[in-house]
């Protein structure tokens, strides 16, 4: 008989386990001699590399390249992660670099009063995700991604976004903001839940500027979101900011295999170890800006630690001043902020959960620095 997914897919325990395995001393004498080098000690010319409109400058744009084995993960087992390494963008369905500097600007044009309109096209579609080696996720996706399009607006543009369910279950769009009831996506208010098959299209500002995100509001609740519905959605001050050399987004995630009430793995942008395998790359001096979200469920918190670092943080991005200089922070579901530093010396810094739980199941990478 058939095992069930449960019995199938790793349990957290069983991860963790392997996490340990891994990290025993051959393991760690590797990394350290990687990261020694300074280099991604990938070797190879293959990987994906990044695109984006985000920011005002992409100083930190590219992939390193990194060789394939046999079973399509990367031959990297330089850190406590898979024995494989992450598995490469092509084969997993999701690119956490691109997705770095991908803001969706959205379809412009003037309106009578002057304002800008931006028009977006948003289906909800399933889709089998490879988030780790020989693990599959049946994702609930906003535009076959997770995390869904990055959704960028300048205050006080006027917002239509043409929402579209090719599911096979109900869906809504809830944006964090301000906004009419009728526009909430909330089941039971105005358009409540979209079907499978309808369309509904959701209309307001772009008020207040800030960090914030969008996610499906179906109950029950913690599923629709932990399937993968969700996206950061930016609106720039209306002024707009001081300029960043490198402007990217990061959305904290994590993935219930089991059907249990916890996550097997975790990761930033949607995909576990990603960012071990293809550092994020950054010019040293560069003013980066990040802007953090976290949408992981299951778990109470989040946190968010940089190696050999300090940043400032702009709690909701809704500030134009930071609230504290730190190099770690925490935020419970549906909480995000800004995050800006600069990295006064090259090299290559971790980055990573500070629950070393979440960071051994996935949430764990590096910024490689270049020399300015």
């Amino acid at each position: 008989m058939p095992k069930n997914l449960a019995e199938r897919l790793p349990s957290r325990r069983s991860m963790l386990s392997g996490a340990a395995a891994l990290a025993a001393v051959p393991a760690i004498s590797t990394f350290q001699a990687h990261a020694a080098s300074g280099h991604d000690q990938h070797g190879g010319s293959s990987g994906s590399s990044a695109s984006g409109t985000g920011g005002s400058g992409n100083a930190g744009s590219g992939n390193a390249g990194a060789p394939t084995s046999a079973g399509g993960a990367t031959n990297h087992a330089g850190h406590a992660g898979f024995a494989g390494g992450s598995v490469l963008p092509g084969r997993a369905g999701i690119d956490p670099t691109a997705i770095l500097r991908d803001f969706d600007r959205g379809k412009t044009s003037l309106l009578p009063d002057g304002r800008t309109l931006r028009v977006w096209d948003i289906v909800a579609v399933d889709k089998d995700f490879e988030i780790a080696p020989g693990v599959t996720f049946p994702g609930w996706t906003y535009n076959g991604r997770i995390p869904g399009p990055t959704l960028w607006a300048r205050e006080g543009d006027a917002l239509r976004i043409n929402f579209t369910n090719a599911g096979a279950h109900p869906h809504t769009m809830h944006f964090h903001g301000i906004h009419k009831a009728e526009m909430d996506g909330t089941p039971g208010i105005g358009a409540g839940s979209i079907a499978p098959g309808q369309s509904f299209t959701y209309e307001f500002d772009a008020t207040p500027f800030g960090t914030h995100l969008y996610h499906c509001h179906q109950s029950p609740l913690a599923p629709h979101i932990a399937k993968g519905l969700y996206g950061g959605f930016i609106i720039e001050p209306r002024e707009g900011r001081p300029p960043a050399d490198d402007e990217m987004v990061m959305v904290m995630n994590g993935y219930n295999t089991d059907g249990g009430d916890d996550n097997e793995f975790y990761s930033v942008n949607g995909l576990p170890f990603h960012f071990m395998d293809f550092p994020v790359r950054v010019k040293q001096h560069a003013l980066v800006r990040i802007h953090l979200i976290n949408v992981l469920e299951y778990d109470p918190i989040n946190s968010f630690h940089v190696h050999g670092n300090f940043f400032h943080y702009y709690p909701t991005g809704t500030m134009l001043t930071p609230s504290e200089y730190t190099d770690t922070i925490s935020q419970v579901q549906g909480q995000r902020g800004i995050v800006e530093l600069r990295f006064p010396y090259p090299g290559k810094y971790m980055f990573h959960a500070h629950k070393t739980e979440f960071a051994e199941l996935g949430w764990m990478g590096f910024f490689e620095v270049g020399a300015a």
